[in-house]
This record gives C-alpha cells, sequence and structure tokens, in this order.
C-alpha cells in the first residue's frame, strides 16, 4: 500500500486554515475571561459580608445544617425560609451539626 501523498507542502499545516490555533487570539481570550471571572468573584466575597451565603434567591435557606435564622413555614419537608435581614453579620448564627 502506498501512502497517500502530501501536496501541501508539511503535513496539516495549512497557514490559510481558519481552524489554526492563534496562541496571541487564544491567550487574550483567556486574559478576558478572567477578568470576568474576577469581577464576580471579587463581587461575591463583598455581598458574603452582609448576606448569608446559603441564602437563595427565594430566600430559602440551603444550608445543610441548623441555623437561627431557618424557618420552616411551609413544613418541615419544605426548604426553610431565611428570616434574617440582609444587614445581619451571620457568622455567629450557624450552630454546629
Amino acid at each position: 500500500m502506498v501512502p497517500p501523498t502530501d501536496k501541501g507542502g508539511d503535513m496539516g499545516a495549512d497557514k490559510n486554515n481558519e481552524n489554526e490555533f492563534d496562541k496571541t487570539r487564544y491567550m487574550a481570550s483567556m486574559a478576558r475571561l478572567e477578568g470576568i471571572y474576577r469581577g464576580i468573584s471579587d463581587s461575591a466575597v463583598v455581598v458574603s459580608t452582609w448576606r448569608c451565603p446559603y441564602k437563595d434567591v427565594r430566600d430559602h435557606c440551603t444550608a445543610r445544617f441548623g441555623c437561627r435564622n431557618q424557618s420552616f413555614i411551609d413544613g418541615p419537608e419544605k426548604p426553610a425560609m431565611c428570616t434574617g435581614s440582609d444587614a445581619l453579620d451571620y457568622r455567629d448564627a450557624w450552630k454546629d451539626a
């Protein structure tokens, strides 16, 4: 069996191929993504100093441990409501499980 011939010079190295890896573009994209994620992380750190990290968007508590701000108004099988204010420091509210 005769191997196929390479008619374009280096095998797989087509300089006009739009699928070719562009390291500069890749690095710029990664830097942009890092900036986006850094902003998200910085915001989360700031918010965590005044808002319970276990409180979801509907004010349900997602903690898997006891907290004095949990209220099971819909029954023990439903997620607890977080009754604390966002102005509270929650760090001393959590009980050891």
